[in-house]
């Protein structure tokens, strides 16, 4: 059931900015962000350098404003912003860098203003994941954006594991200090001999393009992390689909395990990355059968 769109509400725009190369901006995005009231960024002083280095800013007292909107405060200024949309004002949100709604608050504000009725634009533009995507030499015809990892190994280990069958090109973003680890996890859950690319600085003066499998990037990383921002890809599955254990076939895996002498958070562990199931209900289903 469609929701109506209230009267003479504002609009809510996202606009797509830089990711390094400030010339990186459409024309309709710098119109939009110029006649913007209302501007919400993920780093205020990062949208008004863009807006000083396109003469966007300082505008006149009263004829616009910038507030932050990041995770820390999404609640309570997502409401902010939606009764200003209620009121008639339109609002443009930006994220640091790229497109918002892609990995930070921004997809939520535009669920709830779609939610309320609220009329929404996207103005298109940089989104490092798509750039990394054209440039890495992966397939392109299908592909899975999977944004951040989990930090705890756990977590991550489940989420690798479910991704071993996946055809399509894995895009994953990860902060450099953590590079090597991911592409070490990677490795043990998909395989160390699968295709890969580490992007980073993207559309700045020291962009770069790594080009391997998942251990020879695992190993260009682990003593030196890459700089700049990164975006990891992985080659999909191209061999037959593999069939997804069911709980017999667990534990049958689960009772080898623990008949070649492995520990139960051994199992957990390493199961977690083959079938992609909970790390802690496999440690459990481990230490059930290891009291038979």
């Amino acid at each position: 059931m469609m929701t109506e769109r209230p009267a003479a509400t504002g609009t809510l725009r996202l606009v797509a900015t830089p990711i390094g190369n400030m010339e990186d901006i459409t024309l309709r995005a710098l119109r939009v962000l110029g006649q913007a009231p209302l501007i919400a960024a993920e780093d205020t002083r990062s949208a008004q350098h863009l807006l000083v280095r396109h003469g966007l800013w300082p505008r006149p007292a009263g004829e616009g404003r910038v507030v932050s909107f990041f995770e820390g405060n999404e609640v309570e200024r997502g409401e902010q912003l939606l009764a200003a949309l209620r009121e008639g004002t339109d609002v443009a949100v930006i994220s640091d860098a790229g497109m918002p709604g892609i990995s930070d608050p921004g997809q939520r504000l535009v669920a709830r203003a779609v939610l309320s009725g609220l009329p929404v634009e996207v103005i298109p533009g940089p989104c490092a994941a798509v750039m990394a995507l054209t440039g890495s030499g992966l397939p392109t015809d299908r592909f899975l954006f999977v944004g951040f990892p989990p930090r705890t190994q756990g977590a991550r280990q489940e989420l690798f594991g479910s991704l071993r069958g996946e055809p399509g090109t894995l895009i994953l973003y990860e902060a450099p200090d953590r590079t090597a680890t991911t592409l070490s996890d990677l490795a043990a859950a998909l395989g160390p001999e699968r295709p890969a690319c580490v992007a980073r600085e993207l559309t700045k003066l020291y962009e770069e393009f790594a080009r391997g499998t998942l251990a020879e990037l695992f190993a260009r990383y682990c003593d030196t992390a890459p700089r700049g921002e990164v975006t990891l890809l992985v080659g999909g599955n191209t061999g037959p689909a593999e069939a997804a254990l069911d709980l017999p076939g667990i534990e049958a895996a689960v009772r080898k395990r623990l008949l070649e002498g492995q520990g139960p958070k051994e199992i957990a562990a390493a199961l977690a990355l083959h079938t992609g199931r909970p790390r802690r209900q496999l440690y459990q289903l481990a230490l059930s059968l290891r009291k038979e």
